[in-house]
């Protein structure tokens, strides 16, 4: 089968027909594993332990074109992934406090994205074996949007409520 990069996240993929998300961009084959990786999370719980950031990861490697959606979609993940990652906040009280940062939605702005937008994405866990090297896998594929993101770490840090 014929393999294409995603405009994305930059993953190699299996170049098919099929539906992408509205506003995040990515050729079919990407959308389709991450909704392959999303039906394990959601069918075991051994995988579903490191779901949100799954979720912030594909959003953050797929920022898609400047629009309201995707403007706040990528602000919010990445509020998520600093809160996480760098704030060290267990991930009831980071997603409790990035939900508060939906309602400021009016308040951010595109961010360019980085050239590169991690080295590990959606099609790295795909192929996972079992939920230890899920979960491994996506701890490092957070990591790695988290950092490619570095040019704009103070502007997401801004965006923290205060006291965060």
């Amino acid at each position: 089968m014929a393999m294409i990069n995603c405009m994305g996240c930059g993953g190699s993929f299996a170049d098919i027909k099929g539906p992408t998300h509205r506003y995040m961009e990515s050729c079919p084959g990407c959308w389709a594993a991450y909704g392959e990786v999303l039906a394990r999370e959601y069918s075991d719980q051994a995988y579903f332990q490191v779901h949100r950031l799954t979720v912030d990861s594909y959003a953050v490697q797929h920022p898609g074109q400047p629009s309201a959606q995707s403007i706040q979609s990528v602000a919010v993940h990445l509020i998520r992934l600093c809160l996480l990652l760098e704030r060290g906040l267990d991930m009831p009280h980071a997603n409790a406090v990035m939900l508060a940062a939906v309602k400021s939605k009016g308040s951010y702005t595109w961010l360019v994205p980085p050239p590169s937008l991690g080295s590990i994405t959606v099609a790295d866990v795909h192929r996972a074996k079992d939920a230890e090297e899920h979960k491994r896998l996506v701890r490092g594929w957070a990591a790695s949007a988290w950092s490619a993101w570095s040019p704009h770490h103070a502007t997401i840090q801004n965006w923290l409520p205060p006291g965060i």
